[in-house]
This record gives C-alpha cells, structure tokens and sequence, in this order.
C-alpha cells in the first residue's frame, strides 16, 4: 500500500499521503517522531535481500488538516532521538519516581508550555503513564 500510494504521488495522480513515522529506541519502545509526506518509493538489494526505500518530507507546519493527525503535536515539540536515547540510558529505562519499565513516557520538566527545552536532557525525564497524567503541565 505504501509503495502503491508513493508511485501515485510520484506521477502527479494524488498528493502525496500523509504518514505518521516511529522510532524503535529499544525493544518495546517506540517514539513518534512527526508526520511526514510519503514522496516516493523503490525496492533494493540490502545485504542479499529485497528491500523496500522510501522518500519522505517532513510536514512542518503544526496544523495539519486532516482530523485523524489533529490531536499530534507540533514537530517543534518532538524530542529527538539523541535525546531520547541519552534519557533512557540515565534513567536506565525506567520512570524516575516510581521504577516501572512499562508504558513509559519521555516528560518536560519544564514543561514545553511553559518555555522548556526539547533540544536538551537534562529537561528530560522518563515517566510512566500514571505519573506523567499526574504531573501534566506542573513543574515537579
């Protein structure tokens, strides 16, 4: 499906698909890392197999208009993967108040709202799901 929607949009018969891409950051953890165009698409030999390659562009603009993508956050908020990576090893993939290793969430300390960084850890921190609702927008 994918390949079939990149091909339609290569040769000008639709606009491009919207998709929302993820990132595997350790097994069992995946991060949304934005909203992207699907442009193009091709398969290629890697190592001895048949893969397939796609080109894809980031949507920058934070209101995309399709209803589905609405409740996602604006790339300028996203965390990147550097980051992410250096959070979960210093707090050894785990949330910092509690200790659980299950439905993780990477927090703003200071939260984005209020003037916090994403470019930086130490303004980031693992939580689980219980604690980041409690937290919300507070500065704990």
């Amino acid at each position: 499906m994918f390949l079939t929607a990149a091909k339609r949009a290569t040769h000008a018969e639709t606009s491009p698909e919207l998709v929302k891409v993820y990132e595997k950051i350790h097994n069992g953890v995946w991060v949304f890392n934005g909203i992207f165009e699907l442009l193009d698409a091709w398969d290629e030999v890697s190592g001895g197999r048949n893969v397939f390659k796609f080109k894809l562009r980031l949507v920058d603009s934070p209101t995309v208009s399709t209803a589905a993508l609405e409740s996602e956050l604006p790339h300028n908020r996203l965390i990147s993967t550097a980051v992410k990576l250096d959070v979960w090893k210093r707090d050894k993939g785990k949330c910092v108040l509690c200790g659980n290793h299950q439905n993780l969430h990477f927090d703003h300390i200071i939260p984005y709202s209020q003037g916090g960084s994403s470019l930086l850890a130490k303004n980031i921190q693992l939580l689980c799901a219980k604690h980041n609702l409690q937290k919300r927008d507070k500065i704990v």
